[in-house]
């Protein structure tokens, strides 16, 4: 380094202040009048991470880019100096970088509150400039009060979803087809929010995408060569119902509250899962229970009493350990795909722990069967017992899921009697679907018309001869027996028929007489 003048101010940036802009914006605005020392390893931090592929390495080098060309035009002296230590990390640069400061007695520039504390910890002098409240994007301004989410790629005119789950159109909010530059420069504006904003995380960062949640905006940044063209996507819920919003069941609203403990919210893709799973979230949480949620990327917007955990900076291990330590009462796991995720659900429910699970499936049956293939099926009404199928951002069916001893619907031998897994519809209680094994298979039966078509013939059956004039409806799991008042002498002898159909065929029956 060259000889320091006499009261000349050395002032050395770390890494927050650099892709945030506020480097540049003090250097215009004249807060700098000393000579500016720019750390070597810090340029070959941000040339690694554009070499990788990741965005925010060129952020970076644009920015020192123009910080150099802004010092240069109001005479403010640029150095190139070395901490003189082998790059690690971002978090062992900018503490080299600290120590680097004690040695020569500059000024640290940084943005980084736990940054600050730590030289001012060892007597550093600091220009700290906390995070501002950042401005609205360009991609913010696409969205309005019925937008959905938006669509930016290269080569092709910017488009944007309207409406709600179910129903929505595609819309065209450009004029012009979008070039690389104009789609590189959106990125870069969000990379550089998600850098300064508190509320905003940068949940992924590989070669060739990045996952920003930003406030309510999840955004998905995708480039060459893991696309063929640079793309966003970017998705904003249009609102934060509460459970009350979804006029549920009474009867579902009680199992809910003293029942369910291994839910599953299953539906398509953008049919409104993750909103009722935060809904469901909320709602535990002003109940006066302990919610924790497990995320990828963290986009639930939920009280600051619910912790949110990211599986991206967390090992399944991890997630494991402190979930069985902490013991909240619920946890919300958003969006189950892989092994290790459905692993995790069945551990931390068999370890006693309330867990609702998002799953795709494009009907509720399909949900229990992601399950079959990872566990014993007598497991399944441990880690299960409520599936709410979400369907256009509503509840559309809810299943009750539970195991007895029993012959499965269809067969006769009574020596064929075995454990069934049993999926109710929970509002009528009819039973669709009856789970069990043959042979070496698991299999899923659905029942609901053979139940009623056997019930209905052998009903008939029995009152041909002793109750002709009977009436026979069924009701779900309620079987109603009209008789006229003349035949109740006949009727005594059908009692004991009746009770035996009751246990065989689980259902109710109910004797009206007129």
């Amino acid at each position: 380094m060259s000889v320091r003048e006499v009261g000349e101010v050395l002032y050395v940036p770390d890494s927050s202040v650099v892709c945030s802009g506020v480097l540049r914006r003090l250097v215009v605005d004249g807060a700098i009048q000393g000579r500016l020392l720019i750390v070597k390893e810090l340029i070959t931090y941000f040339e690694n991470l554009a070499r990788s592929g990741r965005a925010i390495g060129n952020v970076g080098l644009e920015e020192l880019r123009i910080v150099r060309g802004l010092c240069e035009s109001k005479g403010i002296k640029v150095e190139l100096v070395s901490v003189g230590r082998r790059l690690i990390d971002l978090n062992f640069l900018d503490a080299a970088i600290r120590d680097y400061v004690f040695e020569v007695d500059g000024t640290l520039i940084t943005s980084s509150r736990s940054q600050w504390l730590a030289a001012e910890s060892m007597g550093i002098k600091v220009l700290y400039v906390p995070p501002t409240t950042r401005k609205l994007t360009m991609l913010e301004r696409f969205f309005d009060e019925k937008t959905m989410s938006v669509h930016f790629k290269e080569g092709a005119k910017p488009v944007a979803k309207k409406g709600r789950p179910g129903h929505w159109v595609l819309e065209e909010v450009g004029d012009t087809p979008l070039t690389r530059e104009d789609v590189e420069t959106i990125a870069e504006e969000i990379l550089e929010a998600a850098r300064t904003s508190p509320e905003a995380v940068v949940e992924v960062d590989r070669a060739g995408s990045t996952i920003v949640q930003l406030g309510d905006y999840r955004i998905i940044i995708a480039r060459p060569p893991m696309s063929d063209g640079w793309e966003i996507t970017a998705v904003k819920p249009l609102a934060k119902p509460k459970l009350e919003d979804y006029n549920l069941p009474e009867k579902l609203v009680r199992r809910l509250e003293r029942r369910a403990e291994g839910i599953l919210i299953a539906g398509a893709p953008g049919m409104g899962k993750t909103t009722f799973a935060q809904a469901l979230a909320e709602y535990y949480a002003n109940k006066g229970k302990v919610v924790k949620t497990i995320e990828s990327p963290r986009d639930m917007r939920l009280p600051p009493q619910v912790t949110q955990y990211s599986k991206v900076y967390a090992t399944s291990d991890e997630l494991h350990d402190i979930l069985l330590l902490s013991r909240p009462d619920y946890t919300v796991f958003d969006e189950m795909r892989t092994d290790d995720d459905f692993k995790l659900y069945v551990d931390l429910r068999l370890a006693g722990i309330g867990m609702i699970g998002v799953v795709h499936a494009t009907s509720p049956i399909d949900a229990i069967q992601r399950f079959l293939r990872r566990v014993d099926l007598g497991m399944i009404p441990s880690i299960i017992d409520t599936v709410i199928f979400i369907e256009e951002g509503a509840v559309k069916k809810v299943y009750e899921v539970s195991m007895t001893v029993k012959l499965p619907t269809g067969l006769r031998e009574a020596e064929l009697a075995r454990p069934v897994v049993e999926v109710k519809d929970f509002i009528t209680g009819e039973l669709e679907y009856e789970i069990y094994t043959f042979g070496e298979q698991t299999v899923v039966v659905p029942v609901k018309g053979v139940v009623v078509s056997g019930l209905e013939t052998k009903l008939k059956r029995l009152f041909m001869n002793l109750l002709p004039s009977a009436e026979v409806r069924i009701q779900g799991s309620t079987v109603n027996i009209i008789v006229p008042r003349e035949d109740l002498r006949s009727l005594k002898k059908l009692k004991r028929k009746l009770r035996k159909i009751e246990d065989e065929y689980g259902v109710n029956i109910n004797l009206k007489i007129v």
